[in-house]
């Protein structure tokens, strides 16, 4: 044994100690080493000898010399050398793995110089920590753990005590120190992960990219498209192969491209749908990894409480649970204060169940409802009771039944149906009109065409033949790509864009989204139902005020207090509260940091600025001793612990709302800390609470008193009475800076503010009214819990929604509130009807009761950082910063959703309504769609895939918090956007027509309609496309506004989108050639000067007309009508002034003159409007 240097500095009782450590340290590794005990035991032994060498480094690391310290590194080091690591037939020897896993790890962590950096394993042939990790085996298996955990109340509790020698014994075959939890190391966690897995049970495999271009595949038309151009290309090669064409000829090869090209044309679809969806895929989970991110758990390491992440999670964890809080595995308690969990996702029994030293279980997945406690963990993953039954549906599913499958399907529609959007009901709606709307069109395009050439064949005296079939089948896919063009599944993909885009951006606005309709349905809120704390203030908070000994001391610094009272008091506030809240130093200069509970934070803060350090406190009363606690819970209000006294008595501490409390008091302390009788409460409550409150403070009341050992504690109301009044604190919570005016733009965007708060009525509209919430001069009501229930139920006690329509719409302040009281608030709000478009109702919550309020609402918030786990699994988005101006950015990405989703809306309608009736009314005149089949496809590409990414993400702007609420009945089509669409539709449908019908005489080109591939045709189908792209330009605007181009340039997306179609489309046209059935459009170059400055000249007249329509429509809504003919005439004019150049090669500068004689003339003949250009 290596002897260590004697100091003048060394007191004989620090050598006593290191000659102890020594002598322990020498007789545990001969025992272990020379008589080879068993696995248990030696598992049971590590933690002593693991206590020694820290003792041994740490006493002599604290003598301050170097020498004294590197001698016990090297006689540990000699330690290990001396017993070699023999190789054994698993590898390394089991006792050279207890003597790396006990002496090395403590020897690595306290090292300061050591004369050798090999590690003794390193002489064995062993390379890395992987080899030593993968031999060291615990006291207990994976298996035995699974096996324990599965088992049930006797069974359960027999396997462990008598198997596994109980809790303590468990942990002492996991390695662990129930009361320190794990050192936290790379190399133990890892060890553990090999052993018992990790906490992550593996997802449902995402489809590749193929499978979801398959499941594109599936889509009825296009399998219909594809049919019918096979059927057509298997037609011609017979009608070829015999000779049945008719007198016309063989047209076999513009036959085969045609089907070709529409091939291609479906092949293109089905890629960019399938990409949509794999994008759609990856934003998803990228959405639920950030979720799993954000879930952390309190856990003890290296004698720390930690904030864990749940995944990185260990068998062995110490965790320590508290109200709220979600079991992240399969765990055992250790100990537990009313400790009660709801399993009813386990079990489906919705009671809470207690869980303690008989009942121990803990399911992970299950809540914890009241309470506190340790437990540790002994299943993760795969391993845990939830991750079996995952494995198991994930094995089912391989080869389903057909029961199972329809089963699995209808639940999915039911799940999908109740969990619908206002949004997505609507535009089910809508498509499912359009849908039957644009087969009924594709059915009679059918007709027209087939009767037409039937009847022109006929005429023609031809007889009926093969040679009809490719016409007829040709017709077929018309009518097809009809329905392809008309079916606007355009709609769920540009929902989907718009949604998924504003998730990722409200992210960086502090907005965790978990439901995607929830954006949408932001947009539409009109009612804000917040708590105060946290939300709309800072939740710093900090004690101000404080009466103690029937004094109120304004001025916190002038109260000294004497030791025998401040001894009481800090005791009273250090054990009643959670040992989860502490007040850590200040980091680079700032304040003191708050973890846990900020009301118990504020009081421990002040035990520490009286200077008592209340974790000493805490280390002289651990929770362990604990005889009993009353957790705090909406109904309580407050919260009381139980402590032994050294004479044997109990003395119970109490803290809670003052007036709870304080009328449970009898006596209170006066300043030489007698016990005297208390004031009436009501003087009390008027001079002290009341004062306080009107200073917009949070009041606490702290109490005690002492009872006997024999005392009956389960009678929670005998325990709640007699007690003697320590002090009542002034907690302040200051206003966030930015609430105020956040308030304020939701008040101008038409949403009513309605602060729900658990505190007393004057602290709470003292609150309001500096938020803004409430204003003087306005007859709003702040009611209590008590007077709301009063007013709005009957005397059987049943809610009645007449008297709570009269309640709800003047409230602004619901105090002292329970979460029953905000469910009812919230449900009273949604199922009324005194508004004309129904209410909309966003929630707040940070508690686990207020979940049903949460799950109410249309859209309910949780508090990322004061938020229990039940809330957030409750809620639709995590606000990560607790902060009440996250809330107004979602309202704005709502609204911006709805606005994206109504400009995709009224392009996609326009363009339904243009293509449908040109193809129709161009069948019927010309027996010929001037619209090819690939054409159109190429059309329904544009306006399904690319507009939607165009225009679903569009940033938002403030403007759009100048507007009311759209509400839960406003229609999907508002009128101004039924406007639109008829006017967008008439002027390039008249322009179509002018073209199709006009064209050969004014561009002097030959007639297309008895031709496969024309000029004149293409120049229809390119003046299409481009109508559409201008169009994407007016959609960027529903709401009347004049100018279309405001911030096109900040849009980078749509931009690109509209740049790339407009380059795609000269590619087709140029080079498409038979393919497409295009023609080149060979434009002379003079004429292109003149095009650019009559279209510069159309757009500012178009400016013109747009600001004259606005001015006219705000100020004479009833005169729409006229104004829009005016404006269609004007327009349509204009384009004909543009084919004349074509036809008449006039000057640009003539055609503008006559432009201005136009305008003239219509001012002129509509004077009464008032129309000025």
């Amino acid at each position: 044994m290596f002897k260590y240097v004697q100091l003048q500095k060394e007191t004989p009782s620090s050598k006593a100690c290191i000659d102890n450590l020594y002598i322990n340290i020498e007789h545990v590794t001969s025992t272990t080493v020379d008589c080879h005990i068993s696995d248990h035991k030696i598992v049971s032994t590590s933690f002593e000898l693991s206590q020694n060498v820290e003792s041994l480094l740490e006493t002599t690391r604290k003598l301050n010399h170097q020498q004294v310290l590197l001698n016990a590194c090297n006689y540990l080091d000699h330690l290990l050398s001396s017993h070699s690591f023999d190789q054994s037939s698993n590898g390394i020897d089991q006792d050279s793995i207890f003597l790396t896993e006990c002496i090395l790890r403590p020897l690595e962590r306290f090292v300061i110089a050591r004369p050798s950096t090999r590690k003794p394993w390193e002489d064995c042939g062993c390379s890395t920590d992987q080899t030593i990790m993968s031999t060291i085996s615990f006291g207990v298996t994976c298996a035995e753990l699974k096996k324990l955990m599965s088992s049930k109340g006797e069974d359960f509790n027999n396997h462990l005590n008598e198997k596994l020698g109980g809790i303590k014994h468990l942990c002492g075959l996991l390695r662990v120190d129930p009361n320190k939890g794990l050192d936290g190391t790379h190399y133990e966690i890892e060890a553990r992960r090999k052993s018992f897995g990790s906490n992550i049970i593996p997802c449902k495999v995402s489809q590749s990219f193929l499978q979801l271009m398959w499941i594109a595949l599936q889509d009825i038309t296009l399998i219909a498209l594809l049919l019918a151009a096979l059927f057509q290309f298997v037609v011609s090669l017979i009608t070829e192969h015999f000779n049945l064409h008719g007198e016309g000829g063989s047209n076999l090869m513009s036959e085969m491209v045609e089907c070709l090209a529409i091939l291609i044309a479906v092949v293109i679809v089905v890629i960019v749908t399938a990409g949509n969806d794999y994008q759609k895929e990856k934003k998803f989970r990228a959405l639920q990894d950030q979720i799993s991110k954000d879930h952390t758990i309190d856990v003890y390491r290296n004698g720390n409480i930690v904030k864990v992440i749940v995944q990185d999670l260990v068998v062995g964890d110490i965790v320590v649970l508290k109200y709220g809080d979600s079991i992240p595995a399969d765990a055992i308690v250790i100990s537990s204060h009313e400790l009660r969990i709801d399993e009813s996702s386990m079990t489906g029994e919705s009671d809470l169940i207690l869980k303690n030293a008989s009942n121990p279980i803990l399911l992970a997945g299950t809540y914890v409802m009241e309470g506190s406690g340790r437990c540790v963990i002994t299943a993760v993953g795969v391993n845990s009771q939830t991750g079996v039954i995952i494995s198991l549906l994930g094995a089912t599913k391989t080869e389903p039944s057909k029961a199972e499958e329809a089963e699995a399907k209808d639940s999915e529609a039911l799940e999908l149906e109740s969990d619908q959007a206002i949004l997505q009901q609507k535009l089910g709606k809508l498509t499912i009109l359009i849908g039957k709307l644009g087969s009924f069109m594709a059915l009679l395009t059918f007709v027209v065409l087939t009767t037409r050439f039937v009847i022109g064949e006929l005429v023609l005296g031809n007889k009926p033949s093969y040679s009809w079939i490719n016409p007829i089948i040709g017709f077929i896919m018309i009518a097809i790509t009809v329905v392809v063009v008309a079916v606007p599944e355009g709609l769920p993909l540009a929902v989907t864009i718009s949604l998924a885009y504003s998730v990722k951006k409200m992210l960086l606005d502090n907005n965790l989204v978990r439901h995607l309709n929830a954006c949408e349905t932001m947009g539409r809120t009109s009612t804000i139902c917040s708590d105060k704390t946290g939300t709309l203030t800072k939740n710093r908070m900090s004690v101000t005020q404080i009466y103690v000994h029937d004094y109120i001391y304004r001025d916190i610094s002038c109260y000294q207090p004497n030791s025998e009272f401040l001894n009481i008091l800090s005791v009273a506030i250090s054990v009643n509260t959670a040992y989860t809240s502490q007040v850590l130093k200040p980091v680079k200069g700032n304040l003191p940091v708050m973890l846990g509970n900020k009301t118990d934070c504020a009081l421990l803060e002040f035990v520490l600025t009286c200077g008592i350090q209340y974790d000493e406190v805490r280390c002289k009363y651990p929770e362990d001793d604990f005889v009993k606690v009353f957790s705090f819970n909406s109904v309580r209000k407050s919260m009381s612990t139980v402590i032994e006294l050294p004479n044997g008595s109990l003395r119970i501490f109490t803290k809670g709302a003052s007036e709870n409390v304080l009328q449970r008091c009898t006596r209170i302390l006066n300043n030489q800390c007698d016990i005297v009788p208390v004031r009436p409460f009501n003087e009390i409550n008027s001079s002290v609470i009341q004062s306080m409150a009107e200073a917009a403070l949070r009041t606490i009341c702290v109490a005690y008193r002492d009872v006997p050992a024999n005392f009956d504690l389960s009678d929670e109301d005998n325990v709640n009475e007699n007690f003697i009044c320590l002090a009542i604190f002034g907690i302040e919570d200051p206003v966030r800076d930015e609430v105020p005016e956040s308030i304020a733009k939701c008040q101008t965007a038409g949403i009513t503010i309605r602060m729900v708060t658990g505190d007393n009525l004057i602290t709470a509209s003292a609150i309001a009214e500096k938020c803004g919430i409430i204003k003087k001069g306005f007859n709003y009501l702040a009611l209590e819990s008590k007077d709301f229930n009063n007013m709005i139920r009957n005397q059987s006690g049943e809610v009645v929604q007449e008297k709570l329509d009269h309640v709800w719409p003047r409230l602004r302040v619901l105090a002292r509130s329970s979460p029953t009281d905000k469910y009812v608030l919230v449900k009273g709000i949604i199922n009324s009807k005194l508004s004309s478009n129904r209410e909309v109702v966003a929630v707040t919550g940070d508690g686990t009761n207020d979940a049903p309020a949460l799950k109410k609402a249309d859209v309910g918030f949780a508090m990322g950082i004061s938020g229990t786990d039940v809330a957030k699994e409750a809620c639709d988005i995590i606000i990560t910063d607790d902060n009440f101006v996250s809330i107004v950015k979602a309202v704005m990405w709502g609204r911006n959703v709805f606005d994206n989703i109504s400009k995709f809306i009224q392009f996609q309608l326009t363009v339904n309504i243009v293509a449908v009736l040109l193809t129709l009314l161009g069948a019927l005149f010309f027996s010929k769609s001037p619209l090819r089949a690939v054409q159109m496809l190429w059309v329904n590409l544009i306006m399904d895939s690319f507009a939607s990414l165009a225009l679903a993400t569009e940033t938002p702007t403030p403007d759009l918090l100048s507007r009311k609420p759209y509400g839960r009945d406003k229609p999907l089509v508002s009128k101004i956007m039924l406007r639109n669409i008829l006017a967008h539709s008439i002027y390039q449908l008249i322009v179509l027509f002018l073209i199709l019908f006009f064209g050969p005489a004014l561009f002097h080109i030959k007639d297309g309609s008895h031709t496969l591939t024309s000029v004149h045709y293409t120049l229809v189908f390119n003046t299409f496309v481009f109508l559409q792209l201008f169009n994407e330009f007016n959609t960027r605007k529903i709401h009347g506004e004049s100018n279309v181009f405001k911030g096109v340039c900040s849009n980078v997306v749509f931009m690109v989108i509209i740049s790339g179609t407009a380059l795609i489309q000269f590619l087709l046209v140029e080079f498409g050639g038979s393919v497409f059935g295009t023609e080149k459009l060979n434009v002379p170059i003079k004429y292109l000067p003149r095009c650019f400055a009559i279209g510069i000249d159309v757009d500012v007249d178009n400016f013109h007309l747009e600001e004259i329509h606005s001015s006219e429509v705000s100020r004479k809504p009833s005169k729409d009508a006229k104004l829009v003919f005016i404006r269609s005439v004007a327009r349509v004019r204009q384009e004909i002034g543009v084919l004349k150049v074509f036809k008449e090669n006039v000057s640009p500068y003539d055609v503008k003159l006559r432009r201005y004689s136009e305008m003239k003339r219509l001012r002129s003949s509509s004077s009464s409007y008032d129309l000025r250009c």
